[in-house]
């Protein structure tokens, strides 16, 4: 029997061995030379077959069968990426001459148009400084090579298996327009950009980029005039290229924690984690949905005409993703024409441009697991800001309603403490009558709570009632793009980032301490204690949140204060009359 015993202690450390070492092999960090050269050839890739330089396809080329091989059997066509010719090791993307580009000014948005392909090779939002009180707008598209690349990519490519890229007007090809820059003019609410393309067999195509006064949108459309003596079938594409560093967590910057990265709707908001083998190899088939890239307030997104089934995909390497829409076929007939749409978005996460090109583009200002109370408190929030024209007074006006909405609840719960704090001088006194005997002090307590009818636990009530409304607050005021450098008043210049000075914290401190003091003593010394500090942590806590969501909570304090401050005068008042 010991030597069973001996025997199983031994099976069962090798197995705990095993598992260790399996573990280690799996989870444990890899050495920083593994790691360098496997960063290197990453790069190195992205060099010689950028992920850029690919363009969708019918099917991929069919290899030549050999002689009395038998054919296999028809395979229906998917949509995959051929590279093109840039992307070949002997000519890298980096060494290519850089196309000739357009200038395109609205009243929002600075934007170069590639007259390759029509790419968008940069985007700057006027209206959205990086620092506040700077002129240098945000610049959300770019084109600065690695670690600095950000496009957006549009065209035609061949809907058939083997087609050459320089017969279709893919991303790669090269547009002509008899102008260098264009600009929005005082009165003009729309402004057309065309560019041109014409094949060798007669195929002209005009493509247009579409920008209005005051929005994001741009619309594409494709006018194709088919010269040829064949049908020309073509599938539209849009692919979003971002090259995405890595983002390093911190508490003392909240904007950290917002999402980075694609995105789609698919009859639900899936944020794609692109270091997840299962996101990275993204390939659906998705009607009435979109494709987006995200960064914390500002998005580029795509959105494929309705009620057309779309091929999405994702394609990762390293840092750098390419997030493409496929649209269905377009069959030109000989000497026939034909338009094509689509509709994209550069710009800010305001959620009334984004609802209005689909109903559920808004998701793209992620509130989180809580969007269904978000939602809501946003659209009270904006109602109260058309009001007082001040984001800072709007939150304290829907702090009040929320209030108001928690009254019936929080009246209750303030009842039970004041009682509580009433009784108190008896609970001491059945506590120093029963100190050495806990079953008869807990049957002593439980008689009071049933005699006065109080109970312990209804404070509790109204602060688990607020903590996801809490928490649905805390994504709106940090992913409303509409809250990003809004000032309130004084020192506070914007309500998305923390209190400069931390005196809102302060405030809230002295409140949550008054308010402390407006409520029963626990009866053991060491939760007292505990209560007594919690002010002083809680102030410390969110000393770095959004001074706006600080300003909520000293305004819902204060508010408390006053309801708590009426429940005991009037209780007091009762107990008065009674003696």
């Amino acid at each position: 029997m010991k030597n069973i015993r001996m025997i199983l202690w031994v099976a069962l450390g090798l197995a705990l061995l095993l598992n260790y070492s399996a573990w280690v092999s799996d989870f444990a960090p890899r050495d920083a030379a593994a790691a360098a050269e496997a960063q290197a050839k990453a790069e190195a890739d992205k060099r010689t077959n950028p992920l850029g330089a690919a363009i969708p396809v019918a099917a991929p080329p069919a290899a030549a069968a050999p002689a009395g091989a038998v054919p296999p059997a028809a395979v229906a066509p998917a949509t995959g990426d051929v590279p093109a010719p840039l992307a070949t090791a002997t000519a890298p993307a980096a060494a290519a001459p850089s196309a000739a580009v357009l200038n395109v000014r609205t009243d929002v948005l600075d934007v170069d148009v590639s007259l390759r392909g029509g790419e968008l090779a940069r985007a700057d939002l006027l209206n959205y400084p990086q620092v506040k009180g700077e002129a240098t707008p945000v610049r959300l598209l770019q084109s600065g090579g690695t670690g600095q690349q950000y496009l957006v990519q549009t065209g035609l490519a061949g809907n058939v298996a083997g087609a050459t890229p320089e017969s279709y007007p893919t991303h790669l090809a090269q547009f002509t327009s008899d102008f260098t820059g264009f600009e929005m003019q005082s009165g003009q609410d729309e402004l057309r950009v065309p560019l041109e393309w014409t094949s060798p067999d007669g195929v002209k195509v005009t493509k247009t980029l579409v920008f209005r006064r005051g929005s994001y949108r741009i619309d594409l459309e494709y006018k194709i005039e088919n010269g040829s003596a064949a049908t020309w079938s073509v599938r539209p594409y849009v692919q979003i290229l971002h090259d995405m560093p890595p983002v390093e967590r911190s508490y003392f910057n909240v904007d950290s924690y917002s999402f980075t990265g694609p995105a789609l709707w698919e009859g639900k908001y899936e944020k794609l984690d692109v270091s997840k083998a299962e996101d990275a190899a993204l390939d659906r088939e998705i009607t009435n949905g979109w494709l987006a890239s995200l960064q914390h307030h500002f998005v580029a997104a795509v959105v494929p005409a309705k009620d057309e089934a779309a091929r999405y995909s994702l394609n990762v390497r390293g840092n750098e993703y390419l997030a493409r829409t496929v649209s269905p076929p377009v069959d030109v007939i000989a000497g026939a024409a034909a338009t094509v749409k689509e509709t994209l978005f550069v710009g800010p996460k305001l959620q009334r441009q984004l609802s209005a090109i689909h109903p559920e583009l808004g998701r793209a200002a992620d509130f989180g697991v809580l969007t269904f109370l978000s939602k809501p408190l946003f659209w009270l929030l904006d109602k109260a800001h058309g009001i007082f024209s001040n984001w800072g007074l709007a939150i304290i006006a829907v702090t009040f309603l929320l209030k108001l909405a928690f009254y019936p609840l929080s009246e209750a719960s303030g009842r039970s403490m004041a009682k509580m704090k009433l009784v108190a001088p008896r609970m001491k006194a059945i506590q120093e009558q029963y100190k050495d005997d806990r079953q008869k002090l807990g049957q002593a307590m439980m008689e009071l709570y049933k005699k006065e009818k109080v109970n312990p636990a209804a404070g509790c009530l109204p602060q688990l009632v607020q903590i996801p409304v809490f928490i649905a607050f805390y994504w709106v005021l940090v992913e409303s793009v509409e809250m990003r450098q809004a000032p309130f008043f004084g020192w506070l210049q914007d309500l998305s980032s923390r209190d400069p000075f931390y005196v809102l914290p302060a405030i809230m401190a002295g409140a949550m301490f008054l308010q402390y003091k407006l409520q029963p003593t626990p009866p053991d010394p060491v939760q007292a204690k505990v209560f007594m500090i919690l002010p002083l942590v809680m102030s410390a806590t969110f000393a770095f949140f959004p001074s706006g969501l600080v300003l909520y909570y000293t305004v819902n304090t204060v508010l408390t204060i006053a309801q708590q401050w009426n429940i005991n005068r009037r209780l007091e008042a009762s107990a008065s009359g009674r003696n």
